[in-house]
């Protein structure tokens, strides 16, 4: 099913904005000025017009304010970011938390839950969608939240909000373990990356289309937005063959992405608008740094180039 259609939206082009620079990163709580977010935003405006943010952070509310104050014609997807509830052993490069520190990250996430609902409702002409967090029941995840919980926060936030409700994960978990999350949420959000996933670029968007697929056949009748997809343009080997990544194959996967989903009418969040040099290891071909459509001093990559 197709998501505009279902919200009364023009298909247009959506994408991943997160606009931490050198020297900045959520974890320092150094944010991106009122002026860069602007900057950043102008860029973006030419091309896409959904952006998808995660968090009810300081960068979150200025992005939000920026829209507002210079009457840009963004629509936001916001997500709260959850912590880990429970410590999860299956993450490789997560940490083990205290039992005092997983009781500081539950009383945060209710925290992030009411700050989610209170931008919502004072931006309600911006704001058209709400994600009740990111990637935190999946296998690998370093912020481990059980699936009950993220039911509880999805109740939570639609009995306050007018704002249809989602929850953003990968494809997999999808399937079989948030079976009982599709009933509570106004629409399903997946994460597709077939670099992370070992593929090639010829088979690449067949791989991307699969997944799609194979969730919008469990659950017909149910709107499926792939809120996630992407292709990294360097690595140093970690979970990603640096052979698979470069620009000339972003740019390919990228065209490809656009192309299908304008078709079908899906709408696609491109992971992501700039490189982002906090994120993963201190190594510099780190692959969680290089995603970006642009690089981190707004340069356009082959892709919008």
């Amino acid at each position: 099913m197709d998501l505009f259609k279902t919200l009364g939206l023009p298909v247009a082009k959506a994408i991943c904005y997160s606009g931490y620079r050198e020297g900045q990163s959520p974890e320092s709580e150094i944010f991106p000025t009122y002026e860069q977010i602007k900057e950043d935003l102008l860029i973006l405006q030419n091309q896409w017009s959904y952006l998808r943010l995660y968090d009810c952070s300081i960068h979150a509310e200025t992005v939000l304010k920026v829209i507002e104050n210079e009457k840009l014609g963004f629509k936001v997807m916001l997500g709260a970011y959850i912590g880990a509830e429970l410590n999860n052993f299956g993450c490789p490069w997560g940490k083990i938390f205290t039992e005092e520190e997983l009781k500081r990250n539950k009383k945060k996430n209710v925290d992030q839950i009411r700050k989610l609902i209170n931008l919502a409702n004072q931006y309600p002409e911006i704001i058209f969608s709400l994600s009740a967090g990111n990637e935190a029941t999946v296998d690998w995840t370093d912020h481990y939240v059980p699936v009950e919980k993220v039911i509880s926060f999805v109740k939570m936030i639609k009995a306050e909000t007018k704002q249809p409700v989602t929850f953003c994960e990968s494809y997999v978990p999808w399937y079989d373990k948030l079976k009982s999350l599709v009933d509570e949420v106004d629409f399903i959000s997946i994460h597709s990356y077939p670099i992370w996933e070992y593929k090639r670029i010829h088979e690449s968007m067949e791989y991307t289309i699969q997944n799609y697929k194979g969730i919008a056949d469990r659950y017909p009748g149910m709107p499926v937005v792939i809120t996630e997809a992407g292709w990294a343009t360097s690595s140093n080997g970690r979970g990603i063959n640096p052979e698979l990544a470069s620009q000339e194959s972003q740019a390919i996967y990228y065209q490809d992405l656009v192309q299908w989903s304008e078709k079908e009418g899906i709408m696609t969040f491109v992971f992501e608008a700039f490189d982002e040099p906090w994120k993963g290891s201190p190594e510099a071909l780190e692959p969680e740094k290089h995603w970006g459509l642009f690089t981190v001093d707004r340069k356009p990559k082959k892709a919008v180039q």
